[in-house]
């Protein structure tokens, strides 16, 4: 970072007092009244209508990840009102939400709807595992996950619109079109051992890519 850009330190908060200063006040009651420690039939519902979501994972070493996981609406099973289970789909099996889980199993997982601009979130903690009886619960195409996590959830609450209006997520007119910037593909042979400057050859690894998206989805 250049001397202009550097961070001025003075600036950088070091406690919670001093971050809690600069807000004002939650209503205590109703950010109580927001959280439960179980799913009620609205966030049930919600579970159920949500085909996309994040899972935030924690490594031993206190290093973080976030994963995306996306299915047909109803792919994350509601086993109680305390307990969902989530398929592991084929990857890039790099394993790192899995390899968290097992060694430090809380997790936040916040659940999206299109056309929401509410979100529903799950602080909890995890499990893999791989029971025949789980799995078969979440069959597609005739294909099981090798592994499911199993959530506990331990906080629920409903997050508000702000951000998703802000961002505009769901307005067409906020859509940005995607050959902006180049292909996934050409990304990462640029970030790593170069892309072919022959466009033909280009195209060729990209159809490769939707080839093998179509083969391996689950």
């Amino acid at each position: 970072m250049s001397e202009k850009n550097a961070l001025k330190q003075e600036y950088i908060l070091q406690d919670e007092a001093a971050l809690r200063a600069l807000f004002p006040p939650t209503h205590a009651a109703a950010a109580a009244a927001k959280c439960l420690d179980h799913l009620d039939s609205y966030a049930q519902d919600f579970i159920a209508r949500a085909p996309f979501l994040c899972i935030g994972t924690q490594a031993q070493d206190g290093t973080a990840d976030v994963s995306p996981r996306g299915d047909p609406c109803g792919f994350v099973k509601v086993l109680d009102d305390r307990t969902i289970l989530i398929p592991d789909r084929p990857g890039n099996n790099r394993l790192d939400t899995l390899v968290n889980i097992v060694t430090q199993p809380s997790v936040g997982v916040l659940f999206m709807v299109p056309g929401f601009d509410e979100t529903l979130l799950i602080n909890g903690t995890a499990q893999v595992t791989n029971d025949p009886q789980v799995l078969a619960l979440m069959e597609v195409q005739g294909r099981l996950p090798k592994v499911a996590i199993v959530v506990t959830v331990q906080e629920m609450y409903l997050h508000c619109a702000k951000a998703f209006r802000r961002a505009k997520l769901w307005d067409p007119e906020a859509r940005q079109d995607r050959s902006v910037m180049p292909s996934l593909s050409k990304m990462i042979l640029d970030q790593t051992t170069g892309a072919p400057k022959d466009p033909v050859e280009m195209a060729e690894i990209d159809a490769d890519l939707e080839e093998r998206y179509k083969a391996s989805m689950y």
